[in-house]
Parts: structure tokens; C-alpha cells; sequence
């Protein structure tokens, strides 16, 4: 007779994986980056860039271009949390109109999956990672590649919008995801659980971080 089996105890929810995305959002170009953490450990899997230029003067066309490569995006990751970056006020009423769009709809995105998110200000996001509100994008990626042992990349002013989205989902890890807030209340862990087989897909689709070489 097999002797007794214990159940195996549950592993401290701190060390459970959590997997964040970050959105830069833009009208030309997203930056979108996917990081998984574990206790105090965090693994980049994703950090890349929507590029939107081609598309023309056609803003509905971008629009549903973010909401169409968010949800590719989630259903590939699985993400626990968004953390998005907030407007920045700037002197072009129109640019910050179709910017707070593009925003809404990357949002609305996750909320269709029910995804909590968490909007930060640019300033918080560089002081998080750099020690200072007012650093340069190079100065995000410089420390992020240092931070995160990050390869060196040779088309870094092209990914400065993935970095920077990098950092968003780094700033939102350091909150701890304290402020992440989803709309009926109801979150995307407790939506795995009663969907068991969007968990077998999340062990299945994960990749290792890389950069794109040409931007989606």
C-alpha cells in the first residue's frame, strides 16, 4: 500500500509569477513591453514597438490597429496587470486629443479581459527607474540595460518607445501593483481560475524577451 500523501503546501503568493505589461502609448508609434515577476525577480519577455506610420492620416484605422495587436498581445502573454503611461501635457490640444484616444482604446482593451490597470506620469515612471523625474529616454533605456542586464541594442533609437514602455511595467513592479484597479471589480487571476485553459496556453505561448528587428 502506497504510504499517505501529504498535499504539498501552497508557495507564499510572493513568490507566485506575475506577468505585467507596459504601454507607451502613441498615434504613431506604441511601445509595448511584457515582464514576468517573481518574488524580487523580473524577466523580460517581451519589449517592442507598434509602428503606425504606414498606416496614413487615418485615425480610426490606428485605433483599432492598437486595440487589434493589445488583444493579440494579452492573449499570447496573459497578463495579470496593464500599466500605462499617462498623457503628457503638452501645447498641441489635437496631439494630446488622438494621444488620450490611443490611450482609452489600449485600456479598453485589457478591460475587455478583464485586465486591472494602473496609469502612471511620465515623471513618476523616470523617477522610479532613474533617481529623476526629468530624465532623457536615452537615460531610461541606459539604466533599464544596467537594471535588467539587457543586451546592448544597435537599433535603440528606433526601440526608445519599447524601453520606455519597459519602464512603465519596472515602475508599476516597484508600486508593488498596489493601484491596479478593473472596472466591475473582478480580476484577470480570478478569470484564469474559472478558465483553467487560458492557464495551460499561458506555459505554452511565453517566449524569452528579444527586440524585434522590424517593428510590428
Amino acid at each position: 500500500m502506497p504510504p499517505f500523501l501529504h498535499p504539498r503546501p501552497a508557495p507564499p503568493a510572493e513568490l507566485l509569477p506575475k506577468v505585467i505589461m507596459g504601454v507607451d502609448p502613441g498615434t504613431q508609434i506604441m511601445g509595448y513591453a511584457v515582464i514576468e515577476v517573481r518574488g524580487q525577480r523580473v524577466t523580460v519577455l517581451r519589449y517592442d514597438v507598434v509602428n503606425m506610420k504606414a498606416l496614413g492620416s487615418n485615425h480610426a484605422v490606428k485605433l483599432k490597429r492598437i486595440f487589434d495587436r493589445m488583444i493579440e498581445l494579452i492573449d499570447e502573454f496573459l497578463p495579470d496587470e496593464l500599466a500605462i503611461e499617462a498623457p503628457f501635457f503638452g501645447v498641441n490640444v489635437q496631439s494630446m486629443l488622438k494621444l488620450g484616444r490611443a490611450q482609452g482604446v489600449a485600456i479598453a482593451a485589457c478591460l475587455s479581459r478583464q485586465i486591472p490597470y494602473v496609469e502612471y506620469a511620465p515623471t513618476k515612471v523616470k523617477q522610479s527607474v532613474t533617481g529623476s523625474g526629468s530624465a532623457t529616454k536615452e537615460h531610461v533605456a541606459h539604466m533599464l540595460r544596467q537594471t535588467l542586464a539587457l543586451p546592448p541594442l544597435a537599433e535603440a533609437p528606433k526601440l526608445l518607445d519599447a524601453t520606455d514602455a519597459l519602464a512603465v511595467a519596472l515602475c508599476h513592479h516597484y508600486q508593488k501593483g498596489n493601484n491596479a484597479t478593473v472596472a466591475g471589480g473582478k480580476s484577470w487571476g480570478k478569470f484564469l481560475a474559472e478558465n483553467p485553459d487560458r492557464l495551460n496556453a499561458a506555459t505554452t505561448t511565453k517566449k524569452p524577451a528579444r527586440a524585434a528587428k522590424k517593428p510590428a
